[in-house]
């Protein structure tokens, strides 16, 4: 059975208001008639990365068009205008409107069908049933540890409680119903399909509590997998031994040589494993890194918790890293932080959201898109609109500055005061030409770090059930792993409780090269290529022949058994973040500083701009940008 409606979907928006989409797009989805008539979560098919949202930003950059914004009618004139309407493109909104005044007039653009840029909610509708779902950025990381308080203090503004917001967790769900961690083995790289469950690795930032992940013992855990069996013993001594595998060195070589050298050279040079045990590994950085094991430093593994390092004897991990590896990772919402950008835009544009003041009351309301872009409203959202040019110019001794975008075909102008850029930094060198080379160089550094994050709803979850697991490790399979949904239940949803019942699987994909010795940059750059070039199909395939591999022997059918198939694909995913076999660290920040400098009355928000992937990077860096055009930094 396939998915009938991928074709038409393809994650292209449904509307039929004059002026939203083109007229080739207007076309209704049944199952979302009882929603506004445009209502992008509730779309299957190809998100993230739709269709329709990068073809005129690629023009502009791989292809060398030229947009002359200057022919284009003046078609409004704001205080503010912001690009990108992901969390810190919205928060930067916010930010200015607190300082300036409600009334200040702010116009938000965005190239894709929908707001919260990474932050992308996926709804579903199975046997009446209501599946949410998080498309891209998923948890608050480590609130309590490493977030600023200027980020703590825009969320509970907001609403957000972290005392409530940790109570909805159940952390007891899936090791009160016996289930655990486990390892799938595919057939066509171990000769076998088989899941291994009870696994005793402990995962970075780990939602289940030591004691109760109903683990077995490293000896018995390892002894199931389908290695030889000098392998499986090799690999049961990495893990529960201490070994100084770098004996010999200071600790200042260790430190080097671990900086210098992957966790691969480390597994085969100094551990002495087989190929085929380190293929084990290959995927374990994915998920965290953005890259494989060949492509991270021993440094960086540690910060993954990956065995044979502790015996090495280096010096302890600063706070945050620890905090980032110890801290449960238990702050979610049900549609991951796709909450955060729908609590920012009910704050901007009240008119679009039922009434309501809590994280709770948002979880189930239903936005109103129509209404985001109205001539009446102080701030107005406008998707489906790629800015292609802004320069800075003067009129009547006034520095102001022209942005251009293109909407339905259409070369449109604005003017603003104040411009935030909040999209990709790599882009930012075409959008805005007259900033100096150096910088333009320096954006182009950060560049996005793919992969998929795949949303499947099957009908029942027996099978997982019955091999034991909610969250599988899948070392050589094409997506590194699966799992049930974090149970949390919270303002009406309510986390799927009833194994006979529909549930939603997350399956994450991370476009890598293993062992083709290219820098994580390199691998990004194909791994981009990879996803932009794939069809839905393609990836429903690997979707149906990765769970019935898996998930076959317990009883499962992809035919039967899938219901709904979203696949998120972010060709431009995490950002770039340092990579120790690959960057300097003091090099880094010189090339951070130098990136996000201010163009006039243009500044730089968005993580790109502080080389990290987390939504508390995200606030901060819009505060940041807000602070540089109005002169009250943080």
């Amino acid at each position: 059975m396939q998915i009938t409606r991928r074709d038409f979907l393809n994650g292209v928006a449904i509307s039929v208001a004059a002026g939203l989409v083109p007229s080739a797009l207007l076309r209704a989805e049944p199952a979302l008639q009882h929603k506004a008539l445009y209502y992008p979560p509730a779309l299957t098919g190809l998100r993230g990365s739709h269709d329709g949202s990068f073809e005129n930003a690629h023009a502009l950059g791989r292809g060398g068009k030229h947009f002359d914004i200057s022919s284009a009618k003046l078609a409004g004139e704001y205080d503010l205008v912001v690009v990108g309407a992901g969390i810190s493109g919205l928060a930067a909104a916010l930010f200015y409107q607190q300082l300036h005044g409600a009334d200040s007039r702010i116009l938000i653009l965005d190239n894709h069908d929908d707001f919260g840029g990474h932050a992308k909610r996926n709804e579903f509708t199975v046997d009446d049933k209501m599946i949410l779902a998080y498309g891209g950025s998923e948890s608050l990381q480590s609130p309590r540890s490493i977030w600023s308080e200027r980020a703590l203090g825009v969320i509970r503004d907001l609403g957000v409680d972290l005392d409530r917001l940790e109570a909805h967790f159940d952390l007891d769900f899936y090791p009160d119903l016996g289930l655990s961690r486990g390892v799938y083995f595919d057939r066509a790289n171990f000769g076998v399909d088989k899941v291994v469950s009870g696994s005793p690795t402990r995962k970075v930032a780990d939602d289940i509590p030591p004691a109760r992940m109903n683990a077995r013992s490293y000896q018995d855990f390892i002894n199931d997998f389908p290695l030889p069996e000098d392998e499986r013993k090799a690999l049961i001594r990495l893990h529960v031994e201490q070994v100084d595998y770098l004996s010999g060195m200071s600790v200042e070589e260790k430190v080097s040589w671990c900086d210098r050298n992957s966790y691969t050279t480390f597994l085969k040079d100094k551990v002495g494993l087989a190929e085929s045990a380190i293929r084990y590994f290959q995927q374990q950085t994915n998920d965290f890194q953005a890259v494989g094991i060949d492509a991270t430093s021993v440094t960086d593994a540690r910060l993954c918790g990956l065995p044979g390092i502790e015996g090495l004897g280096l010096p302890p991990m600063d706070e945050e890293a620890q905090a980032e590896l110890d801290d449960p990772y238990i702050f979610h919402f049900p549609d991951g932080n796709a909450t955060l950008a729908r609590l920012l835009v009910r704050r901007l544009i009240p008119h679009v959201a039922p009434p309501g003041t809590t994280m709770e009351d948002v979880q189930l309301a239903v936005f109103d898109y129509s209404k985001l872009d109205q001539d009446s409203a102080p701030v107005r959202l406008r998707l489906n609109s790629t800015v292609v040019q802004a320069a800075n110019i003067e009129e009547a001794g006034k520095a102001l500055v022209d942005v251009g975008y293109v909407r339905e075909g259409t070369l449109s102008r604005v003017r603003a005061r104040h411009v935030v850029m909040a999209g990709y930094n790599m882009m930012i060198p075409y959008i805005v030409p007259e900033m100096p080379q150096e910088q333009k160089d320096a954006l182009a550094q950060n560049v996005k770090l793919p992969l998929v994050y795949t949303k499947v709803v099957i009908r029942n979850w027996r099978a997982f059930q019955k091999l034991g697991v909610h969250d599988v490790y899948c070392p050589t399979a094409p997506f590194c792993e699966i799992k049930l949904d974090f149970p949390v239940s919270m303002g009406g949803y309510e986390h799927p409780r009833d194994p006979d019942k529909p549930i939603g699987l997350h399956m994450i994909m991370v476009p890598t090269l293993p062992g083709s010795g290219l820098s994580a940059r390199d691998q990004a750059r194909k791994g981009r290529a990879y996803l932009l070039g794939t069809p839905f199909d393609v990836f429903e395939r690997q979707v149906r022949e990765q769970l019935q591999g898996m998930l076959g022997s317990a009883g499962f059918d992809h035919e039967r058994d899938i219901a709904e198939i979203t696949v998120n694909r972010w060709a431009h995913g995490y950002s770039y973040f340092a990579n120790g076999l690959f960057d300097d660290e003091d090099e880094v920040e010189r090339i951070i500083d130098q990136a996000r400098k201010p163009i006039g009355n243009i500044t730089i928000a968005n993580s790109d701009s502080d080389w990290n992937p987390y939504v508390h990077a995200a606030i901060d860096q819009a505060w940041r940008a807000v602070g540089e055009l109005t002169g009250k930094e943080a």
